[in-house]
């Protein structure tokens, strides 16, 4: 090998989108180069305008441009390919740099800028040298005249100056044109072709946001530390792009396509939040769509390569559904060599729970699980022995899974010393005392049957693993004490081990604000405090289950060590701009003492608006969603530039409120329109049909190109009959209701990628942004 070749990830982006015939030839391609770059056949010439690009044949229509990148520590040049093309779109006006913030090299391409913005800043592109030979389309008419060709618009950007930009890090090549800009036509188009930390602080000022507010939600974040003489040092900014090395295995990396995106590259900020050394729990936060779990996947990747080889399974990766476990396993097994890969545990919260209490039962002690409604029956038969009609079963269940699950309560004294912040109406102490009593024959009830709920396993589970903790705590003080010898040479099956250090390294949580106090609390005693102990990913607009926990109180301190993410990589502009209105105005904890909010998430996507489509009835409803989804078909299908079909199945979607509902719209679309549906479920989707059909809490962490949202009625969302009964008795928990409600409504508007249908029959939803 006498040349090194990495990609750009513009490069390729672009290279996914090309027919399979140029992804071959590229391959070829880079095996020759990397063998001979002077190669005649590959007619390597550097452009006029920027001297560091190169363009080199790919075939008699594609070119490769180039950019040198210093030389290896192995002493062999290296080259980045920044860009794949046809010929007619090489010009001379390609540039390189190495950008002042990030210290990353950037690609700018003025060919997609809008040829109003070129004209009146007085810029004109011109085509490659040999390439003007050949037969190409007929290039806009250069600017002759001292006068702009275009009338002069008022600047979009009003207050911004070039020094503002500069300082914010925007590339100088864009600078003079980010402020001739005049329209959201003209800056989308100038975003499309701009390096990544330039499209984005574009985007936040176009939004509204001011220049302190981007510098602190998006420039500070993505700053590096370069030493001076930065910008001349390719080699050195080469190290810290993301970029993909060409190796053997290209061929595999292109027939990847997109997927491969999210494995490969981090944004600055968030590899920034990957690699940081954090002396305690960590925190990232952001809204959907801002690469949460992308980062804790990293982080999981980062942490098991840093492990020295040995012990069993240092790591734990959780979160809090079943469905979602599988999804984290599949895209860590992409992201990871198998070997690092055998030092993680993934595992779902409940399932970890289980495992516990597993571990400490004897043989045909455990007890069956039952679910929180069926509990919910049991309940009601307690109170009814008892002629109990002061509260309701629904406030004494929820008491009893917040209060004394929640916080551990093993007395009745501790129940009257238990803050109740949250659940609403006051208790007495007597009031606490008659109620710590039918709860008593409620867990007696349910220990007579053999059962117990998803939260009574987990409080169990979490108060041997304090327990575990505590006895590590004093086996370590005790051995300090008599100078003890070491047992750390004993395998981590040995039951010697289990007092000797705790069972994990590491802990790495998704979907974080999910979680319940037991939760909390088993996790935090299953790994030792320090560095690097907690990594969480959360999103408290994203909780659909009737859990607030304020970290601190559960024994993790994040203070310091939060960061949070704005840029969303999986919705457009319009989608988000709609889905946040549905959320506007409602408060939200930030898993601590303080709030979170949506300020600054932002999208440098765009598509269309969202559909909101009233309806007669539920048969028109249908009719008009069956429409929209064969509409949906027919562009998904719509062969490629190579004649190649998509196949739509999993691109399309159907979101309603409950599971009745859901079976319901399969059959209609079945039996009356001939579409057929998948249903999704915690094991994924079931069945062969080209729709997805779920809940709102199944498409928790899924996405679809195309997503309708259907029965978006007033009493469905939010359930009238279930708002009744707290609306006079439980104000506190009547606003709780009503913000999950709202909560699934943003995390199922969300899951659109490109469009987004919402319709309804009768009264709308008041959650609706109408």
């Amino acid at each position: 090998m006498t040349a090194r070749l990495s990609l750009y990830q513009k490069a390729e982006n672009e290279l996914y989108k090309m027919e399979s015939s140029v992804k071959t030839k590229f391959y070829d391609f880079c095996h020759q180069f990397r063998s001979d770059p002077d190669h005649p056949s590959l007619d390597l010439k550097p452009l006029k305008g920027d001297g560091r690009i190169f363009r080199a044949k790919i075939d008699r229509s594609y070119r490769a441009l180039l950019a040198r990148a210093g030389v290896g520590v192995d002493g062999i040049p290296q080259w980045l390919i920044v860009a794949v093309r046809h010929r007619k779109d090489v010009y001379e006006e390609l540039t390189v740099a190495i950008n002042r913030i990030t210290g990353e090299i950037e690609f700018v391409d003025l060919g997609v800028v809008g040829q109003s913005v070129l004209q009146r800043a007085g810029l004109q592109l011109t085509p490659a040298p040999d390439e003007q030979t050949a037969a190409v389309e007929p290039t806009p008419a250069p600017v002759v005249t001292p006068e702009p060709a275009v009338a002069a618009a008022e600047p979009l950007l009003v207050g911004c100056t070039p020094a503002d930009l500069s300082r914010l890090g925007v590339t100088d090549a864009l600078i003079d044109l980010a402020l001739t800009v005049g329209t959201d036509e003209e800056l989308d188009q100038l975003i499309a072709g701009a390096p990544r930390l330039t499209a984005e602080i574009l985007t936040g000022l176009g939004s509204g946001m001011s220049v302190d507010e981007v510098e602190r939600e998006i420039t500070q974040p993505a700053a590096t530390e370069l030493e001076p003489g930065f910008e001349d040092d390719m080699a050195a900014a080469l190290s810290r792009t993301a970029v993909t090395t060409v190796d053997d295995d290209i061929r595999n990396v292109l027939a990847e396509g997109d997927f491969r995106a999210w494995k490969v590259y981090l944004h600055p900020t968030q590899r920034k939040i990957v690699e940081r050394n954090y002396g305690g729990p960590a925190r990232v936060s952001g809204g959907p769509g801002t690469g949460k779990t992308i980062v804790a996947l990293h982080r999981v990747a980062r942490l098991a390569a840093a492990l020295p080889p040995g012990h069993n399974k240092p790591i734990l990766l959780t979160t809090y559904t079943k469905n979602l476990t599988a999804d984290l396993r599949s895209r860590l097994s992409s992201l990871m060599d198998p070997v690092l890969l055998g030092r993680v545990d993934i595992k779902h919260i409940d399932q970890l729970a289980q495992s516990v209490l597993n571990e400490n039962a004897a043989p045909g002690s455990q007890r069956s699980l039952i679910s929180g409604e069926a509990a919910l029956d049991v309940l009601r038969e307690v109170l009814f022995e008892h002629d109990e009609q002061r509260w309701g079963a629904e406030f004494l269940f929820d008491e009893w899974e917040q209060i004394v699950l929640g916080q551990s309560l093993a007395t009745r004294q501790d129940y009257f010393k238990a803050r109740r912040a949250g659940m609403g109406r006051a208790l007495s102490r007597p009031e606490r005392a008659a109620i710590w009593k039918l709860l008593e024959q409620f867990t007696l009830r349910l220990n007579g049957l053999g059962r117990e709920t998803w939260a009574q396993a987990a409080e169990r589970a979490a108060r041997y693993e304090m327990e575990r903790a505590h006895k590590i705590k004093v086996r370590a003080e005790h051995k300090a004490d008599i100078g003890g010898g070491d047992l750390v040479h004993l395998d981590d099956n040995s039951s010697a081990m289990r007092y000797v250090r705790h069972r994990y390294q590491h802990i790495v949580v998704d979907e974080a604000q999910d979680l319940s106090p037991a939760h909390w609390k088993m996790l935090r005693a299953m790994v030792a405090s320090g560095e690097g102990d907690l990594f969480i990913a959360s999103d408290t607009h994203q909780r659909i289950y009737d859990r607030q926990v304020t970290l601190s109180t559960v024994g993790v301190q994040i203070r310091g060590r939060a960061s949070k993410l704005t840029l969303s990589y999986r919705t457009t502009q319009e989608i988000l701009d709609q889905a946040a209105k549905v959320v506007s105005g409602a408060t939200y904890d930030d898993l601590d003492d303080g709030t979170d909010s949506l300020d600054g998430y932002h999208s440098l996507l765009h598509g269309p608006a969202p559909e909101f489509v009233a309806c007669a009835d539920w048969t028109d409803e249908i009719a008009q969603l069956a429409d929209a989804l064969k509409q949906w078909r027919a562009a998904i299908t719509q062969p490629g530039a190579d004649g190649t079909v998509r196949d739509p199945s999993g691109t399309m979607a159907v979101c309603v409120a409950d599971g009745e509902m859901a079976g319901r719209v399969a059959s209609d679309l079945a039996m009356k329109h001939g579409i057929t549906t998948a249903t999704l479920t915690k094991e994924g989707p079931q069945g062969n049909g080209e729709v997805h059909i779920g809940t709102m809490h199944r498409f928790k962490g899924l996405e679809y190109q195309k997503l309708a949202i259907i029965g978006a009625s007033d009493g469905i969302l939010p359930r009238a009959a279930l708002l009744e009964q707290y609306a006079k008795t439980d104000p506190t928990r009547y606003e709780r209701e009503l913000m999950k409600s709202r909560n699934q409504l943003f995390v199922a508007a969300t899951r659109a990628r490109d469009a987004l249908r919402i319709s309804w029959h009768g009264k709308p939803s008041p959650f609706l942004p109408l």
